[in-house]
């Protein structure tokens, strides 16, 4: 063996095993392994998961906080203008270095996997994408990355947005995004859909669309891109996120799409941090939450995730990255707290997500790729309550970050 991971708790299983490691694969899992390796690390009774997954990060505009003026309303509106201002001037190497420095915290903090969104359109033309690709380069031995070729103006009513597009999935970006709720009309806005699905076609790439991001109860694109999802036989190979406006739609209306999404095996991004601050910015007391309605999604079997879509941008001013505080913010807005519902919760940053992202060799189990967290805590509730260093990060079977804190009260 190449690794030896002693004394695991793994989710579901009482007794601590050993996780048995050779040329980046699983081997062998099961209680006091007779083996021995050339590196053996203690999980000390520690949860022992695999590796998290951010499927949505808008790596592009991260810590730009700390260089833009303030968002005065908070709204989505003001948050585009500012971006604007900076995607004008955008240098490549200027947005890789920024997104390195959020991907590096991600994966001290156990996540693995990254869907990188980068925005195309004619007033940043591709220089986003260039500078996410390049991370994706560079940083290929310690995580895997996609780029998502995103559309944040629009497509129908940016025109040349659609040959950017094009143009960014031949240079090389793995998922084709969207943005139709964006749209000037329902009708356009179905058009938009149209045009991703066509470039998806053509490129054989899957699609992560930002659905119905919005309070307004009257924006479905979420309906149409169901229907289109089942139409061109795209079950299990599209994601909607946010779909905010759900929190709007009178219930027959909300069961007939929640129906639609699990019939087309839509997974359902929500997350719920970003919704949280900025939707229902409007409202009177009592206010909406602004997300999907989670719970009614998970209770018909819809895959349901959740990631840190921003960090200390215009949109959003926290973020670490932390898979393991995106979990804990979605426990707390859609009030997942039963013992099944932490565990769900925890799924949607793993298992949930992995099944999104079609990764095939994910989890732990002898033959997956060896992609593993311990995470400084016995147990998903009490992981998702103190929010624990992630003591050792393991990458295809090579330790590739460890973090240990010392903590000293001094009394009398």
């Amino acid at each position: 063996m190449n690794l030896l991971v002693r004394n695991a708790r793994l989710r579901g299983r009482d007794q601590l095993v050993d996780i048995g490691i050779e040329q980046g694969r699983i081997a062998a899992v099961a209680p006091d392994l007779a083996a021995s390796a050339a590196e053996t690390i203690d999980a000390a009774g520690d949860l022992v998961v695999p590796g998290f997954v951010n499927l949505h990060l808008h790596a592009d505009k991260a810590l730009l906080g700390e260089v833009m003026r303030p968002n005065v309303s908070g709204t989505l509106p003001e948050a585009i203008e500012i971006t604007n201002d900076f995607k004008r001037k955008y240098d490549p190497q200027e947005v890789a270095r920024r997104a390195g420095r959020v991907i590096e915290t991600g994966i001290r903090n156990g996540t693995t996997f990254f869907r990188l969104f980068a925005d195309v359109g004619t007033i940043g033309g591709l220089r986003a994408a260039q500078g996410l690709l390049l991370v994706r380069e560079k940083y290929a031995r310690l995580c895997d990355i996609q780029v998502v070729a995103f559309p944040q103006e629009g497509i129908v009513r940016d025109p040349g947005a659609a040959e950017l597009l094009d143009e960014a999935l031949k240079q090389g970006c793995d998922v084709v995004g969207g943005l139709p709720w964006y749209e000037y009309t329902d009708a356009e806005a179905r058009q938009h859909i149209d045009i991703c699905f066509d470039l998806a076609k053509q490129h054989d790439l899957d699609v992560h669309m930002l659905v119905d991001d919005t309070d307004d109860a009257n924006s479905r694109s979420l309906e149409y891109l169901a229907l289109k999802t089942m139409r061109e036989g795209f079950h299990g190979r599209v994601t909607a996120s946010h779909c905010g406006a759900m929190a709007g739609y009178n219930d027959v209306y909300a069961a007939k799409i929640i129906d639609m999404v699990a019939s087309a095996n839509v997974t359902i991004s929500a997350n719920t941090h970003i919704n949280l601050v900025c939707s229902a910015r409007l409202d009177r007391e009592p206010k909406r939450r602004g997300i999907a309605r989670v719970k009614e999604l998970l209770a018909r079997g819809v895959n349901v995730v959740s990631s840190q879509d921003d960090v200390d941008d215009p949109y959003y001013p926290f973020g670490k990255p932390d898979q393991l505080e995106v979990a804990l913010m979605m426990a707390h807005t859609a009030q997942l707290t039963l013992p099944h519902e932490l565990e769900q919760v925890f799924d949607m940053v793993t298992a949930n997500a992995a099944r999104a992202a079609r990764l095939a060799d994910y989890g732990i189990a002898p033959g997956n790729k060896a992609d593993l967290v311990v995470v400084g805590a016995p147990s998903v509730r009490q992981a998702l309550r103190l929010q624990p260093p992630r003591r050792h990060v393991i990458k295809n079977g090579v330790e590739i970050a460890r973090t240990s804190v010392a903590q000293e009260l001094r009394g009398p």
